[in-house]
């Protein structure tokens, strides 16, 4: 099952990306850059490394959801 996951670095939010896991959506974004997989270090399950700028992936609510409840 995919979802959705807003990519991150620092408070920055920079893309929204549709993935089943939070890493996959952390390297389709990487790549969409044009990073190279030899670039990239891992640092856990949200989290990933390129040329010194660190990126998180952050789970977001379901669409249609109702956040403030």
């Amino acid at each position: 099952m995919e979802q959705r996951y807003q990519v991150r670095s620092g408070r920055r939010s920079l893309a929204v990306r549709t993935a089943p896991t939070a890493q996959i959506a952390l390297l389709e974004h990487a790549r969409s850059l044009g990073c190279r997989d030899d670039e990239i270090m891992k640092l856990g399950v949200d989290a990933i490394a390129w040329r010194g700028a660190v990126f998180r992936a952050v789970p977001m609510p379901p669409e249609g959801s109702d956040p403030a409840r």
